[in-house]
């Protein structure tokens, strides 16, 4: 698969209660959630695939914050958005938190981004700044 950057849109129909590892426990609202991740290393955006296969709960391993939600039962995958061969997860996090509420301290452990997980009540808010950001939405999402 090619590298690239990818933003999960993710439903949560219900408040939840999420721990996120090391970076601790979080109130979720009920809403939409948008996580914003780059893939580059071995297998590019076939991390896409393993997100998606921990939310439908065939896996279980978490190694970075998005699992954590993902990984609660009441989360599902809505619809993932990419960009193949560009890396624009900063820019695409940054975008979001400023047009939607930015949940602080996650999924940015490896720059100098407040998050790179942004909240919204309306799925709306967030689909079309996700359309503006990437190429193209997943085509099985």
């Amino acid at each position: 698969m090619q590298p690239g950057t990818y933003t999960l849109l993710v439903s949560l129909p219900e408040p939840a209660t999420v721990e996120f590892g090391a970076a601790g426990s979080y109130d979720l609202d009920t809403g939409w959630y948008a996580y914003t991740g780059s893939a580059f290393g071995a297998g590019g955006l076939k991390r896409v695939t393993r997100h998606r296969d921990l939310a439908a709960g065939e896996r279980d391993a978490r190694h970075w914050h998005v699992d954590y939600l993902l990984g609660h039962p009441e989360a599902s995958v809505d619809a993932v958005y990419v960009t193949e061969n560009e890396d624009i997860e900063c820019e695409t996090a940054r975008r979001l938190a400023d047009e939607s509420e930015p949940v602080a301290g996650l999924g940015a452990s490896d720059c100098d981004c407040e998050t790179h997980l942004a909240y919204a009540a309306d799925r709306v808010v967030l689909a079309e700044t996700l359309r503006d950001c990437h190429g193209r939405r997943w085509p099985d999402a």
